[in-house]
């Protein structure tokens, strides 16, 4: 059975409890009531299409991508992750730890409590490296696409968008069963089985938030390059309908671009500058050449200083 939008949100809880970590990650808090998914995301702000295929995603086990990834939205989803980044580095990390101490002798004397807690201590902060990486360097990428800047995917965001947290995963299954074949327990330690317990919770849990990036987040992200790239090429093959407004006008853009020409830049210079591909700045090259029916750099720099849009001093003769 897959939830709809129109089921009411405490019946969805009563299903899989696991689904509360996903409410809360969205921004939807206790106290709702008899109101649907969709009333509770009209409130919250919240995508209901997308809330309700993650938690479907969930729900199912999170085996394979949805089929509706160009319905999502890419803003809840990457409001969603930012949330469950900090809720493990801020909250189910520290409160693991404490735990753990008040379960294990992590005195010197007790040379496995001692190495496990290290252990701890060194994955945890691969995973907050690890996330710091994908807060920096995907997710502003992502940032970029959504505010319409022209966002050029690099080496390091592309493998980023890659199925990429096998690391995390495996580090976490071998502190677990460090603790299970090799610390010393003493008779029946509740406290001590309930550390282990917690592990295999947050091990689950860190295991799915890594399919939800890979196999929701990504693929829609894709879609969204793949949408932004049809746009600008619909947009530069319009002949005369331009960001300058009549035919042979120059747009914003491309006056910044002649002014760039002029100053003596290369193609890769400009489109460092701008921010933009180097095929972007190409395809604004060849319709700037188009509209003023000049071909030559010399020509683009004895029209920048015509037109104004340089002094003479400022031209790389």
């Amino acid at each position: 059975m897959r939830f709809k939008t129109s089921d009411k949100v405490s019946f969805v809880l009563s299903n899989d409890y696991r689904l509360l970590q996903v409410m809360s990650r969205f921004g939807i808090s206790l106290g709702f009531g008899d109101k649907t998914i969709q009333e509770i995301c009209t409130q919250c702000d919240v995508d209901a299409e997308t809330f309700i295929t993650v938690i479907n995603f969930v729900k199912e086990g999170g085996e394979q991508a949805p089929s509706n990834v160009d319905e999502l939205s890419v803003r809840s989803l990457l409001d969603y992750l930012r949330e469950t980044h900090r809720y493990f580095i801020e909250y189910q990390f520290p409160t693991l730890r404490r735990n753990m101490l008040s379960a294990i002798d992590c005195s010197v004397r007790n040379e496995v409590a001692f190495l496990v807690l290290k252990f701890f201590d060194e994955y945890v902060e691969e995973v907050r490296k690890h996330m710091e990486y994908e807060e920096q360097v995907t997710f502003s990428y992502v940032e970029n696409l959504l505010a319409g800047r022209d966002a050029v995917l690099s080496d390091r965001q592309h493998h980023l968008l890659s199925k990429h947290h096998e690391s995390i995963d495996s580090r976490l299954r071998e502190l677990k069963n460090l603790f299970i074949q090799y610390y010393p327990q003493q008779g029946t330690d509740h406290e001590l089985n309930n550390v282990i317990f917690e592990l295999y919770r947050v091990q689950e849990d860190l295991e799915m938030h890594c399919r939800v990036e890979d196999y929701v987040f990504t693929p829609a992200v894709r879609k969204l390059v793949h949408m932004t790239n049809q746009r600008g090429a619909m947009l530069e093959q319009q002949p005369n309908e331009t960001a300058g407004g009549r035919d042979g006008a120059l747009s914003d853009r491309e006056r910044e671009i002649v002014v760039c020409v002029a100053k003596g830049m290369a193609n890769k210079e400009i489109a460092d500058k701008l921010c933009l591909s180097i095929n972007t700045v190409t395809t604004h090259r060849r319709n700037i050449a188009r509209k003023l029916s000049i071909h030559s750099p010399a020509g683009i720099t004895i029209y920048a200083i015509v037109n104004k849009l340089v002094k003479l001093e400022e031209v790389n003769v």
